[in-house]
């Protein structure tokens, strides 16, 4: 029986196009994140910040997909910048709870302009993107499930 080879083909691979996509859309951010001295996952961060205010530090890796390990150095970081402050929570201490500061508030200001400018070096049609959006979080949502359940 003859082996068939063409599955480890990369053109054969769905996960290398997301792999090279996500490559180049995080460069493609990074001359504007440049601009508010944030790395890509540093703006992220910020982006569930401005949205929740106060989250456990759990609750910002639920919301990123990111460990304890990835997010104590980043949140540190955002700390020194003085954008988000932890503390230990009083009901139990071995939670940390991060609060996004006034100057993590005004650094949203800056970054309003960052998703259009990012929108337009993409070019890609509201639709196209509206349906690879949906197919990504359904691929992402049954892969944490796999990975977590």
């Amino acid at each position: 029986m003859e082996k068939n080879f063409d599955t480890l083909k990369l053109e054969n691979q769905l996960c290398f196009p997301l792999y090279a996509c996500a490559k180049e859309i995080v460069k493609a951010y990074k001359p504007y994140l440049d601009e508010l001295d944030l790395t890509y996952t540093q703006y992220i961060t910020m982006m569930v910040m401005w949205e929740h205010k106060e989250l456990r530090v759990k609750e910002v890796g639920e919301h990123l997909y990111l460990d304890s390990s990835t997010l104590t150095p980043l949140l540190k970081r955002l700390e020194e910048k003085g954008y988000v402050a932890r503390r230990r929570s009083l009901e139990d201490e071995r939670d940390l709870i991060v609060t996004v500061t006034e100057k993590g508030m005004a650094l949203r200001e800056k970054a309003l302009s960052v998703p259009a400018k990012l929108a337009a070096c993409v070019d890609l049609e509201p639709g196209k993107a509206q349906i690879l959006y949906g197919i990504l979080h359904e691929l992402l949502g049954k892969l944490s499930e796999r990975n977590n359940g």
